[in-house]
């Protein structure tokens, strides 16, 4: 890495402008390990243009490096400030939440993800998955409803989306024991994603059918 930033140096030196070497510059920094002095220049260029994206990205990305994830997030945060339709940060936000277990934060990115992409399939479904994994009543029946909009989106063609409507209801209906009849969900929508779910193994994994079946089945509505 400092080879070729090198190389691009001497390459490219009467034709790249002043901001394009201070990002080689930083980078260089980076690639060398000095973390410090590569931050200071990154500040140093953000102070002449705010409104850089690489070099905002490329600060998280260092930090993401020396595995400071407190601080990626702090500057994915201030990036998103400035930056509020780069859905590829949120995602980027969203992952990281993840893997700390910080739901809460993470659903509040696949929200905002939702805003901007209504239609990308993907973002229901995982916000589904947050919402399930949070779990709570409001939020279980939440997470059923993209559940089923991942399913319209995918022409039923979602697996996982499948599934997650079987456990939805089962986990609300568990939730619900002693609520009057009006409080209660329908089985009717866990009874047909549990057929289409047995009808898509038989197709492609039959193997595994018994299984499935036999898991849907323990499944209390």
């Amino acid at each position: 890495m400092s080879r070729f930033c090198k190389g691009l140096h001497k390459g490219f030196a009467q034709e790249i402008s002043g901001e394009q070497k201070g990002r080689l510059d930083c980078m260089l920094l980076e690639a060398k390990g000095s973390w410090a002095e590569a931050e200071k220049a990154y500040s140093s260029l953000l102070e002449d243009n705010p409104l850089d994206q690489a070099i905002h990205k490329r600060r998280v990305a260092m930090a993401k490096a020396q595995g400071n994830i407190s601080v990626a997030i702090e500057w994915l945060n201030k990036y998103l400030e400035i930056f509020m339709a780069d859905h590829d940060a949120w995602r980027e936000l969203a992952d990281i939440y993840l893997s700390l277990q910080m739901y809460k934060q993470a659903a509040f990115c696949y929200e905002e993800l939702l805003l901007s992409h209504p239609t990308v399939p993907l973002y229901h479904l995982t916000y589904a998955d947050v919402l399930y994994t949070l779990g709570g009543l409001e939020n279980l029946q939440t997470a059923k409803k993209y559940y089923a909009s991942t399913i319209d989106l995918t022409r039923g063609k979602n697996t996982r989306a499948l599934l997650g409507i079987c456990l939805c209801t089962s986990a609300i209906a568990q939730l619900s024991k002693g609520r009057s009849k009006e409080d209660k969900e329908s089985p009717e929508l866990q009874s047909l994603a549990a057929k289409v779910l047995e009808k898509e193994y038989k197709q492609r994994a039959a193997d595994k059918l018994g299984l499935v079946t036999s898991a849907l089945r323990s499944l209390k509505i």
